[in-house]
């Protein structure tokens, strides 16, 4: 057993029993849905949330504060263990900025615990895959400083693209403009997205039509895909299995091992939309 402890945020959107399987400690985000505070987690509830959403009701999020941090972290450290926190990205969210408070605050009262915070800088099962990853190197041994090196030297190596189905939900969020998201819905052009090295979400190319988009994101794979990346392989999905299985059989048919699917949490859903369609591998950059 290791002298240390994985924690990480609901960002991850790894379903309840992996995050169990993993021996992981995920303190959950925030959703205000339907007029009542509902915390981020991976369940059987995620599919009344979609619904919601595709009938036009809104959601809004928020991040974890430092109180929330220090909530989780402190009872590991009065454990005798110290901690990894690895979080959602900056680049997307306050989450990791308050986890660096909570953690130096905490350093002050247990100043024999060490507590190594790190800006995954990445989003949704990409966050996800890279602590799994993690949670493999820590049960194959490696000290917490080991760990946290490797992340640190990897996070960049955690490729993250993606498609929507509605571009409104990316007007609302400001990442195109009202007029790209009126003639790209008239014209059914889908994007292909990524989250770049400083965990911001880029548009990076259009293609018309759905089956095209996830075509698009297969061929991804297969052109940034390094010679390991094919032994696992994370899609998440905003309540669409069927595209998510197509997704699947393209990534097969490249020769791809193990492919893990899940749905895309109900907080980054909600500013992504139903109909998100997302992979996740190691490959040679982002």
């Amino acid at each position: 057993m290791s002298n240390y402890k994985i924690i990480t945020d609901s960002c991850c959107d790894l379903p309840v029993e992996k995050i169990q399987a993993l021996d992981l400690t995920v303190i959950p985000l925030n959703l205000l849905f339907r007029g009542e505070s509902r915390l981020d987690a991976v369940s059987d509830e995620i599919k009344e949330v979609y619904d919601g959403l595709r009938a036009g009701e809104a959601a809004t999020t928020s991040a974890v504060n430092p109180e929330g941090w220090a909530s989780v972290i402190e009872p590991v450290l009065k454990a005798g263990q110290d901690a990894l926190v690895l979080c959602f990205s900056s680049g997307l969210s306050t989450t990791y900025q308050s986890a660096v408070i909570a953690a130096n605050e905490l350093k002050e009262t247990y100043p024999d615990r060490t507590i190594n915070v790190v800006d995954t800088l990445c989003a949704s099962l990409g966050q996800g895959l890279l602590v799994w990853l993690a949670c493999d190197k820590r049960d194959a041994g490696f000290s917490l400083s080991e760990l946290t090196d490797w992340v640190e030297n990897n996070k960049l190596n955690l490729c993250q693209w993606f498609t929507v189905d509605d571009l409104m939900y990316l007007k609302r969020g400001g990442r195109v403009s009202a007029a790209t998201a009126l003639v790209g819905t008239m014209l059914k052009i889908k994007p292909v997205l990524h989250v770049d090295a400083e965990g911001h979400l880029i548009n990076v190319s259009k293609v018309r039509g759905r089956k095209a988009s996830i075509q698009a994101l297969a061929a991804k794979a297969a052109e940034l895909g390094i010679d390991g990346y094919k032994e696992r392989v994370a899609i998440c999905h905003g309540d669409c299995i069927e595209d998510a299985k197509y997704l699947e059989s393209l990534l097969k048919e490249q020769g791809v091992k193990e492919i893990f699917i899940g749905y895309t949490g109900a907080v980054i859903g909600s500013h992504s939309g139903p109909g998100t369609l997302a992979m996740f591998f190691l490959g040679k950059e982002r």
